[in-house]
């Protein structure tokens, strides 16, 4: 059950991922500049670069406050001026965390997702938590996009990579999300939830063996909002508690990725659920400038 274990991370109720809400509105921490210029902040970006010591305040504080779409012009105008990459110059003045963030940052969403998803399938051994939870946590639209942005970076299939790194229930699974075809109705069904949830239950954890057919037809299939309340239900018929591990990389993956979607949502989630903000806990466990630009992404001025 360990797999199934490691899906219900990502989406159980009690810990961790939660359906995007019904309502309209934005509810990511980065916002676009109103004043924004690319040419002037790529200039600075060159001046903070050239600097003796590197001005990371200078980088923090152009790269955490301006939106993915204007990055990408703050890298065209760079290359434009510069005649160099700027991803390329950051990765040679930077180092640690604080450079993994800077160039996550830089990245488009679905350059970034296929970027994770490649490292998490690199050299010896597979990442199987990202895979579950850049898989499990995509609309079906960003699905595509990885998908197409994995084929133009890598020259490669997804799905090939996944077939070639990962078997048995985990590789049907990721497959059957590659398709990218999983309800996104955001009505819910209260009675199909409980009769799911009871029959996720009894599949995998009420019965010696487990039904992986019945495991992977729900949590591949259905929507978030289903899942959601599935996970209501069998969390009262299951005495497993489902916790999250977290690291850096982790940290950085979430952070970055739903800067722009949902951050905000997550923030008060993570009060709920621990009684102290994220950014507390940000603060305990970071430090430098990656702590600064953690802090400047999740909205602290």
């Amino acid at each position: 059950m360990s797999f199934f274990k490691q899906l219900f991370e990502q989406q159980n109720n009690d810990n961790g991922f939660k359906p995007a809400p019904s309502v309209t509105g934005y509810f990511g921490t980065v916002k676009p500049d109103p004043n924004f210029n690319a040419q002037n902040d790529a200039a600075k970006l060159k001046k903070a670069i050239e600097t003796k010591g590197v001005d990371e305040a200078t980088i923090v504080e152009v790269i955490a406050k301006r939106s993915n779409a204007q990055r990408q012009q703050i890298k065209a105008a760079y290359q434009q001026s510069a005649g160099k990459a700027l991803a390329a110059d950051l990765k040679k003045a930077l180092k640690s965390d604080f450079e993994e963030v800077v160039l996550a940052l830089l990245m488009t969403p679905p350059e970034y997702d296929a970027f994770e998803m490649k490292r998490a399938m690199k050299g010896i051994g597979t990442n199987e938590a990202v895979l579950n939870e850049i898989l499990g946590t995509r609309s079906n639209k960003e699905i595509t996009a990885l998908k197409n942005t994995y084929k133009e970076v890598y020259g490669e299939l997804l799905e090939e990579n996944i077939k070639s790194d990962v078997k048995g229930d985990l590789e049907t699974t990721l497959l059957t999300l590659c398709k990218a075809t999983r309800s996104e109705d955001s009505n819910i069904d209260d009675a199909a939830a409980k009769s799911e949830a009871k029959a996720l239950f009894e599949a995998g954890e009420n019965r010696i063996g487990t039904v992986c057919s019945v495991l992977i037809d729900i949590l591949t299939n259905r929507s978030e909002a289903q899942l959601y309340k599935i996970f209501q239900y069998y969390g009262q018929l299951s005495k497993d508690s489902l916790g999250l591990g977290t690291n850096t990389d982790t940290l950085t993956r979430i952070i970055v990725s739903r800067s722009e979607i949902d951050l905000l949502k997550i923030m008060q989630e993570y009060k709920r659920m621990y009684g102290k903000s994220l950014q507390e806990d940000i603060l305990k466990e970071t430090s430098g400038d990656y702590e600064k630009i953690m802090m400047t992404l999740c909205g602290t001025p």
